[in-house]
């Protein structure tokens, strides 16, 4: 593409030459037919050697004699940009003659079924979506158009997908989830008679998992992004837009609002409420309800101020405690003399 053809589609406008352009690289390895970022201050120094044949970067950041997108939110507008040139996978369109249809299915206009997927009685695939190989599509499920998933995801029966939903490899949606009741003879199964509700442009994850309802529905609301290896338990629900990123955990019954920020390795305890807005810090562990737009970190959590406080004063816990103990030495000593107990 040429560069203002690249400003049309995305938005913005450009200086410099208008050059052709092949494809997006980082400003240490672009070369002339590329597009790179400036999406960093520490980058600066690159920016000034880059071969990069245009930069996207802020109108104050632009270099004298460089062809540029000007933009005023660079993450933004690089992800709209990376987008013009990214190719998506697969290479295949249709309905393979490997994959399993039940008579009872219904697939949309437009759907391509890779070898060895299997669509379950009832089940019904919108229109415009692609299933990777080994996806397997339980009865009863109903999924979205234009959604795609890749190799090996598993959605249990009654499984709703919402559109534009994308699965990453080896997710699995609808599994049981985990209950048991306590009997003399040992742990009896609860049955889970529930299901899955995933709402629409929600991604997953490869890896992830989550648990079909006791009764009623594990709710993902729209939008909502979930990385790698995340877990979330029967009758969780999240609002719309929040982040929940690799190796979360969130136990039974736990409710998120809107824009719920959970980071790496945070760990949710059952039946507690988090309000909108509100931010985990990685490796936490949340067991209480917490307000909306409330920031915590820590194990158990805490106040975010807080947390940073004790992550500064931990390394100075063993020369304060050598401190404490010349402290009582000295307390002694002077006790002994003054004839005080």
């Amino acid at each position: 593409m040429r560069l203002s053809e690249v400003a049309g589609k995305v938005g913005l406008t450009f200086s410099g030459h208008d050059i052709d352009v092949s494809g997006v690289n980082t400003l240490a390895k672009a070369g002339q037919g590329d597009i790179a970022p400036l999406l960093h201050r520490k980058y600066l120094p690159q920016l000034a050697e880059t071969q990069a044949g245009a930069v996207l970067c802020e109108e104050k950041f632009a270099p004298e004699g460089k062809s540029c997108l000007i933009t005023q939110n660079p993450k933004l507008d690089w992800a709209r940009v990376v987008a013009l040139f990214a190719k998506p996978q697969g290479c295949l369109s249709g309905i393979s003659s490997q994959a399993f249809v039940h008579p009872e299915a219904t697939i949309g206009e437009g759907v391509t079924l890779y070898p060895f997927v299997f669509v379950g009685a009832r089940a019904t695939v919108g229109a415009g979506s692609t299933l990777f190989p080994g996806v397997y599509v339980g009865e009863d499920c109903a999924v979205g158009e234009n959604a795609t998933l890749y190799p090996n995801v598993a959605l249990m029966a009654g499984t709703v997908l919402g559109e534009n939903a994308i699965v990453h490899a080896g997710a699995v949606l609808g599994s049981d989830g985990y209950g048991y009741a306590q009997s003399p003879q040992g742990h009896v199964k609860v049955p889970q008679v529930g299901n899955v509700v995933i709402g629409r442009d929600v991604e997953i994850g490869a890896n992830a998992a989550i648990d079909r309802a006791a009764l009623e529905s594990t709710k993902v609301g729209d939008g909502t992004k979930i990385d790698n290896l995340v877990q979330i338990a029967h009758n969780v629900e999240t609002g719309k837009h929040c982040l929940i990123i690799s190796q979360v955990g969130i136990a039974g019954s736990t409710k998120l609002g809107n824009g719920v920020v959970l980071a790496g390795q945070a760990g949710l305890r059952d039946n507690i409420t988090l309000g909108d807005g509100v931010q985990v810090a990685a490796q936490s562990g949340v067991g209480q309800d917490l307000a909306p737009g409330t920031i915590v970190g820590g194990s158990p959590s805490m106040d975010a101020g807080t947390y940073l406080k004790v992550s500064l004063t931990l390394p100075k816990l063993p020369e304060l405690m050598r401190r404490v103990k010349r402290l009582e030495k000295a307390a002694e000593g002077q006790d002994k003399e003054t004839g005080h107990e």
